[in-house]
């Protein structure tokens, strides 16, 4: 089993460099996707050895810069363990999940948040983290706790064949559902969760617009479930 980190990153100047030196415990590759940030990640980034920091231009998604990680990792991997850049998750917690994935089978390995009630978690994370779950089991996805979680082990290159169309937070939740419609097993881990007190937490996360996009994205797979639209053919 090869397993590489890949860690999207827009605008995480004040804690990516942290994320970054955290997940070199895992002694695992490290691709770092700086999605056309404005702040000084690059140059966070730039004082890092030992990674590999691939960059878009212009902001192109969450999505976009998971699939330029992806892709650039299966060249010498076959799963990608994705850590969010704002200090949210705990890197170590990225043990639990490769134990899972090494004892067999090829399966998408969610890190399923504790503590969501804790004092610093915003109301829109929690019912969107239930509205979430919902919609994805009501499109044709698995069960699962935590939908919205970006603490994953993808499989590679069985992801990269779903040809997955959302490009933004989007991609998240349209990928259960376009791997378990395609036999992928998707399996939650329990892992920890940090939320900085307002004003600390780094968020590119817009309640109104993305639950737009969410509702977007979920009419377009329950309308291929539906009629049998095929739109990833």
């Amino acid at each position: 089993m090869r397993a590489a980190v890949v860690i999207p990153g827009y605008n995480h100047g004040q804690r990516i460099a942290a994320v970054v030196q955290e997940a070199r415990e895992l002694d695992l590759p490290i691709f770092v996707v700086d999605d056309g940030s404005t702040d000084d990640t690059a140059a966070q980034l730039a004082t890092l050895s030992g990674i590999t920091v691939l960059r878009h231009e212009v902001n192109q998604g969450k999505g976009a810069a998971l699939l330029t990680g992806f892709t650039a990792a299966a060249a010498t991997c076959d799963y990608a363990l994705t850590i969010d850049a704002d200090g949210q998750h705990r890197p170590a917690d990225g043990r639990a999940l490769l134990a899972l994935a090494r004892q067999g089978g090829r399966p998408l390995l969610v890190g399923n948040r504790q503590d969501m009630e804790q004092e610093h978690v915003p109301w829109t994370s929690r019912f969107g983290r239930e509205f979430s779950n919902f919609w994805v089991w009501v499109a044709g996805g698995p069960r699962v706790m935590d939908s919205q979680s970006g603490f994953r082990l993808y499989p590679l290159p069985e992801v990269l064949d779903l040809q997955v169309q959302a490009r933004r937070y989007q991609f998240e939740v349209e990928v259960l559902v376009r791997a378990h419609r395609q036999g992928i097993e998707t399996l939650e881990v329990p892992i920890r969760v940090v939320y900085q007190p307002r004003g600390e937490r780094i968020s590119h996360f817009r309640p109104w617009r993305d639950f737009m996009r969410n509702a977007h994205t979920f009419a377009r797979l329950i309308c291929a479930r539906l009629f049998g639209w095929k739109p990833w053919k």
